[in-house]
């Protein structure tokens, strides 16, 4: 992957931390894109969850993203990164929380994987690629996530904590996948340079 030129943007600060690891020029765009859309060639870069048959760790290489009625906002050949799966991701607008929603998004837009800011980054016309790992797979319900995250991309702390506390189980198995997620990213795209 060249990553010469292109500016690697990022919804949160865990996922900018490790692109700024790998020395890759970034922009933190927040959650939905909240931030606006940085200038010049892009990378949608992060994490993403799985609508079918991707599992936590894996990392997508897309070569296609399309909005929830499968309408193709971008197409290209993917950015060439080295072990990872191309197919196709939803630029959605709001997380996705549970399996049965996860199902009817992938049988109307047979998309492979969801994130909410691929799809701004494709309508701005300057989406490069998008390399996105899975946090949490199809089945994986991940209610309340989103009051853990400010929208600007920041944790909110105290919503991390109470999402912890209500969601328990769940909320540790969803940590796991997003670290694994973070860490294969971060392997992959080094791996690559």
């Amino acid at each position: 992957m060249d990553a010469d030129g292109l500016t690697f943007c990022c919804a949160t600060t865990a996922e900018e931390r490790v692109a700024k690891r790998l020395g890759l020029t970034t922009a933190r765009m927040g959650l939905g894109v909240a931030n606006g859309v940085p200038e010049g060639q892009l990378v949608s870069f992060g994490v993403a969850g799985s609508l079918g048959g991707l599992a936590v760790g894996d990392v997508l290489d897309a070569t296609r993203v399309v909005d929830e009625t499968g309408a193709i906002l971008w197409e290209g050949p993917g950015l060439g990164v080295r072990g990872a799966r191309q197919g196709t991701l939803l630029g959605g607008n709001v997380l996705v929380h549970d399996a049965a929603v996860r199902d009817q998004l992938r049988a109307v837009s047979g998309a492979d994987a969801v994130d909410m800011e691929s799809g701004t980054l494709a309508r701005s016309g300057r989406l490069a690629g998008v390399v996105r790992a899975i946090s949490d797979d199809a089945s994986t319900t991940v209610e309340g996530l989103d009051s853990t995250i400010h929208a600007d991309g920041r944790t909110n702390v105290p919503g991390l904590l109470r999402w912890i506390v209500t969601q328990r189980g769940a909320a540790i198995r969803t940590i796991r996948g997003a670290m694994r997620a973070l860490k294969a990213l971060e392997d992959a795209v080094a791996a690559d340079a």
